[in-house]
């Protein structure tokens, strides 16, 4: 029987693929796992919903094996395998990679990253899967809204849907309508096995966390706050900043109507 937090998350996935036109019948899509909550539960919301589908599209899960110590993939694997998932377990050196160029002082996050899009993407070309589903959800895409304000100094985030810059691929995101603290209780309920939290040998990041910490105690006291800084990434008002490349300052008295 379907919980609760299962019918929310389908909701709000179905209403996302739909919303951004995500998916298109014979659809050759490739689930990426990292082992964490987020993805698990993309993979099996995108698992329960192809079975709802009026389309026929084919999804497969990949997952990285990056090298660090700790890394469960035995137990990855008997997971997909028990829940007749298609899946490729990659092995690669990541790891090694990033403890060889890694500078000091300097966060390896950027490189490891780069590292593992260069890998999903090779993989998908190479096999036919032109799309790439992530499992980023409302709060990431928030976050790294206001962290691009913050620290980047730029207006921007996550969409959910991305042409690849040499136009190969596109990159889904249908969980970009659901709230973290529903991701939780669904890894709870479904036991998922996750990954060891403590696998990355890198800290949290300080600065994502500090955002994350300022949405929650605003949230404490307008629960809206969070729902409203996602719909600001969807109700963009250009007219109202101040990038001159939307806006050809200099020259908006010859637009005036006498």
């Amino acid at each position: 029987m379907i919980s609760r937090v299962e019918k929310k998350l389908l909701h709000y996935g179905g209403k996302a693929i739909a919303t951004y036109n995500m998916i298109q019948a014979d659809d050759r899509v490739l689930l990426c796992l990292s082992g964490g909550k987020d993805s698990f539960a993309l993979i099996r919301i995108m698992q329960l919903l192809k079975t709802r589908a009026k389309i026929n599209f084919t999804l497969h899960v990949l997952s990285l094996n990056k090298g660090w110590p700790g890394w469960n993939g035995e137990e990855i694997a008997a997971w997909l395998a028990t829940n007749n998932l298609s899946f490729t377990i990659l092995n690669t050196t990541i790891a090694q990679t990033v403890n060889l160029k890694q500078r000091p002082g300097c966060s390896p996050c950027a490189l490891c990253s780069r590292l593992r899009r260069g890998h999903i993407y090779s993989f998908a070309k190479k096999h036919g899967y032109h799309k790439v589903a992530l499992g980023h959800h409302r709060d990431d895409l928030i976050v790294t809204l206001l962290m691009s304000l913050c620290y980047g100094g730029t207006i921007s985030s996550m969409p959910p849907k991305l042409l690849t810059t040499d136009k190969k691929l596109i990159v889904i995101r249908p969980l970009v309508f659901c709230q973290e603290k529903d991701i939780i209780s669904y890894a709870e309920e479904q036991n998922f096995p996750l990954a060891p939290s403590d696998i990355c040998p890198t800290k949290s990041n300080s600065s994502r966390v500090q955002i994350s910490k300022l949405i929650q105690t605003l949230a404490q006291q307008n629960p809206k706050i969070p729902s409203n800084l996602l719909r600001a990434l969807a109700n963009v008002k250009a007219s109202q900043l101040m990038d001159s490349k939307l806006w050809n300052f200099k020259e908006l008295e010859n637009l005036i109507q006498n």
